[in-house]
């Protein structure tokens, strides 16, 4: 049975209690409106607790939603070493979960509850007349399965990727006999020198990608390696070259990004990293033991990888189930917003070359429901925390009616050179996908990018307690950092 539906006037319902969720509903409060957030995890950045383990390359004074911090500050809060590199744990205790508990934005905050559909209240997606300014009914479902119905004046959806990793086999597709949860099957970013150490001490691992979430495995992977000599570590990558996530090195704004690439190439020169290059996997062959034996195709002929544990560290994708029902104008290649898709397709972008973007970018058909965050780039590769931020600060604005607010840029990051899955940026392209930026604010173009990308946050860069030199700032105003 449906709780009864109550509707409020002035709510925004908000999917997500993570970095981003938390911030939209710091400035929806500023604003004066009343933010419903809608968390399937039992606290805030439940996402981020799996990778809790793993460093950020982008330093606190990019982690930190402005709006949210000022809040934080009237209840005596101080902000972290602005130059510092928080893990994922750190970003959530320092950080998160005191946003969380602020009693502001406490009262808003339901846990345990999943949003599994979106919908016009009394209207299917088919009905046109009368459909505009309609509220939007949200269909939760709880922890213990208990279904609920609420009703909202709009809907920000910034619930992420997380837990929706692309396949690892070839065409888009799963391969045969790929089992996420198979004993061999590891998630996208294990706890190798931590909680599973026990899983891949003396053990063959296979680590499938190449962005930086699969570099960060590998890292770890290497160290242990060295305490534990029988640990062996396979890198396959679909491409014919791992330049792309070597990257520029010291070229990079941010130096903690830029020592990843390098870190991995020399390993793979070592051969302490044994890396498959070109290899496109047909199929997985679980054997009794737990173990899986992977094959595929290099070349035109075929290859077979021996290995105990699996990490498929190839990216994420949205799920836009629960959004059958709104009309959304998303792009047909990477599924972000249309108007977005253009400035972010990772197939001639970078993110030092995405330009600032708001509310007028993330819009669509039907009117006050946006998508924001990491979900907004759908499957691009370019999305970092303090986008996010000017996504909800627009966003914000323009629900509470200020337009002059909504469209001012007051995004300030650094150019970066290494944060993406492009290879050199065709400046025809550039140009076309810049003129049609106007709706989003100017564009100013950065250096070609060859890196890779790491999650909600951006890159992830290494473990707690590993010192790493901070960045150092660096002129411009680039779309990330």
């Amino acid at each position: 049975m449906s709780d009864l539906i109550s509707h409020q006037a002035r709510t925004v319902a908000v999917i997500g209690a993570g970095p981003v969720g938390l911030a939209a509903a710091a400035h929806l409060l500023d604003r004066g409106l009343t933010p419903i957030v809608l968390e399937a995890g039992d606290g805030p950045a439940a996402a981020i607790r799996q990778w809790g383990h793993v460093r950020l390359f982008s330093p606190w004074r990019f982690d930190i939603d402005r709006t949210a911090a000022r809040l934080l500050e009237s209840h005596g809060w101080t902000a972290p070493d602005p130059e510092g590199l928080p893990t994922g744990h750190e970003l959530i205790d320092a950080y998160l979960a005191p946003l969380a508990e602020t009693p502001e934005l406490a009262p808003h905050l339901r846990y345990s509850t999943r949003v599994v559909a979106l919908a016009r209240l009394g209207a299917d997606k088919t009905r046109t007349i009368g459909r505009e300014g309609r509220p939007y009914l949200v269909r939760t479902r709880s922890s213990a399965g208990e279904r609920a119905d609420l009703v909202v004046d709009a809907v920000i959806d910034a619930s992420g990727t997380w837990g929706r990793s692309n396949p690892m086999g070839a065409h888009g597709l799963a391969a045969t006999g790929e089992d996420h949860t198979a004993a061999w099957a590891a998630g996208p970013l294990p706890d190798v020198l931590g909680e599973a150490r026990n899983r891949f001490a003396g053990k063959r691992t296979l680590v499938v990608g190449m962005g930086h979430s699969a570099a960060n495995t590998l890292l770890d992977l290497a160290r242990l390696a060295e305490e534990e000599p029988d640990t062996g570590i396979t890198w396959a990558i679909r491409g014919g070259s791992p330049a792309r996530l070597y990257g520029g090195g010291a070229a990079d704004a941010l130096p903690a990004r830029g020592t990843i690439g390098t870190r991995v190439r020399e390993l793979v020169e070592s051969g302490a990293i044994d890396l498959v290059a070109g290899f496109t996997i047909d199929r997985f062959e679980a054997r009794e033991d737990g173990s899986v034996t992977v094959v595929g195709d290099v070349g035109g002929t075929e290859r077979v990888i021996e290995a105990d544990q699996v990490a498929a560290a190839t990216g994420f994708r949205p799920d836009l189930e629960m959004l059958r029902e709104i009309r959304l104008d998303l792009d047909s290649v990477v599924e972000a917003p249309a108007r977005l898709a253009p400035l972010i397709d990772p197939n001639f972008h970078s993110c030092g070359t995405v330009p600032p973007h708001g509310e007028t970018c993330l819009a669509h058909p039907d009117e006050g429901f946006y998508l924001v965050g990491a979900k907004s780039y759908g499957r691009a590769p370019t999305f970092l925390l303090a986008t996010g931020y000017e996504q909800v600060r627009s966003v914000a604005a323009a629900l509470a009616g200020d337009r002059e607010a909504a469209d001012r840029v007051e995004l300030d990051l650094p150019e970066t050179g290494v944060c993406s899955s492009a290879g050199p940026l065709d400046a025809t392209r550039l140009a076309e996908t810049s003129a049609e930026a106007d709706c989003c604010g100017p564009t100013r173009p950065g250096p070609a990018a060859t890196g890779g990308r790491g999650l909600a946050t951006g890159v992830l860069h290494g473990r707690a307690g590993e010192h790493v030199e901070p960045p150092r700032a660096a002129s411009g105003g680039g779309c990330c950092g």
